[in-house]
């Protein structure tokens, strides 16, 4: 009898058992609840970690008509993913985020028309319970099949032309652009250029517009350039502005990677960072500490937007309507700027 029971696996009885609390309670935090307190759930994890419980998913899935999983979806192409490090940081996030809940994450990539359809295929199937969407950008017609086909979704960023739509968790775009224009003005530069994003997505968009606003009649749109986020682009972007205009004390780049390019363009130009020109990112994903010299940028919280993320997908798949949440983000000041 001892033997069987050693063998026995755990239940959700045995982590009720263990932590004190109701069989609905256990059931509520390793689905994602949120109506559980702060010490239920800590008793709860603690008792399952302690009881070695693992979930049956293949049951569960059954029993509720869930699959388990998110998806992670981001519409740019596949080699971003490695190159740009946001999204790397979001992944991360996310993936330990669903860890704690006991469910799965699943990566998706559509980069093409090919792989979006694909894509809205599979998810619309019921693959998955709902879905990150992690890069949007105004005339792509995936986030509206989404939609149309009913599959939750949450997106990183305010989609533009979606925003009353579906659900966001965001930092704020255009009160972070002014910041960090405020503070190059006041370290007394006035030729200030900025580096912004592709315009049809909702950082290259908000960024710029913040920018613009904080300059006032100082902005001049001769001193924009639009990149890509990748650090090439940033050097392209930069070139370019030199050869317009020869007075340019500051650059604001709206990715860390475009920044990055900035500075290589700027020293090829036989340019001092921060003597003759200073620079300044967005983002602080790990690449701003390390380059030389380090960047000047505006910090985003990735792992609490990754889990803000998830959280709200659980309460729409739960059938609640989320409010948007709009996260602050940090000036960090380092030797570019």
């Amino acid at each position: 009898m001892e033997e069987t029971t050693a063998r026995r696996k755990p239940t959700i009885r045995d982590v009720a058992a263990a932590a004190g609390v109701s069989r609905g309670t256990v059931s509520r935090v390793i689905n994602g609840g949120h109506w559980v307190s702060p010490d239920a759930r800590s008793a709860v994890e603690d008792a399952i970690r302690r009881t070695g419980y693992t979930a049956n998913h293949a049951a569960r899935s059954l029993a509720t008509g869930r699959a388990g999983s998110l998806a992670f979806l981001l519409t740019e192409p596949q080699h971003l993913l490695f190159q740009d490090p946001t999204f790397a940081l979001l992944l991360r996030g996310a993936a330990e985020a669903l860890a704690q809940r006991s469910m799965t994450l699943v990566l998706l990539v559509a980069g093409t028309p090919a792989e979006r359809a694909g894509v809205a295929t599979f998810v619309s199937a019921g693959h998955v319970d709902g879905v990150l969407l992690i890069s949007s950008h105004e005339a792509d017609p995936l986030l509206e099949q989404l939609l149309e086909a009913g599959v939750p979704t949450v997106c990183c960023g305010i989609p533009l032309g979606h925003s009353a739509h579906v659900p966001t968790v965001s930092v704020d775009e255009i009160g972070s652009a002014r910041e960090m224009t405020r503070y190059l003005r006041s370290r007394g530069h006035r030729r200030i250029a900025m580096i912004a994003g592709p315009h049809d997505t909702p950082g290259g968009r908000y960024r710029l517009v913040g920018f613009e606003e904080e300059m006032g009649d100082d902005f001049d749109a001769a001193l924009v350039e639009e990149g890509d986020y990748s650090q090439e682009s940033g050097a392209v972007a930069m070139t370019a502005l030199l050869e317009r205009s020869a007075d340019i004390d500051a650059v604001f780049a709206a990715s860390d990677l475009m920044a990055a390019g900035a500075i290589a363009a700027l020293r090829r130009a036989g340019l001092r960072v921060p003597e003759d020109i200073a620079v300044a990112g967005f983002d602080d994903s790990g690449l701003a500490a390390t380059h030389e010299p380090p960047l000047t940028t505006m910090r985003q919280p990735w792992e609490r937007i990754s889990d803000e993320m998830v959280s709200l997908l659980l309460e729409v798949i739960a059938g609640a309507q989320p409010q948007p949440i709009t996260l602050p983000t940090t000036l960090v000041v380092r030797g570019s700027a």
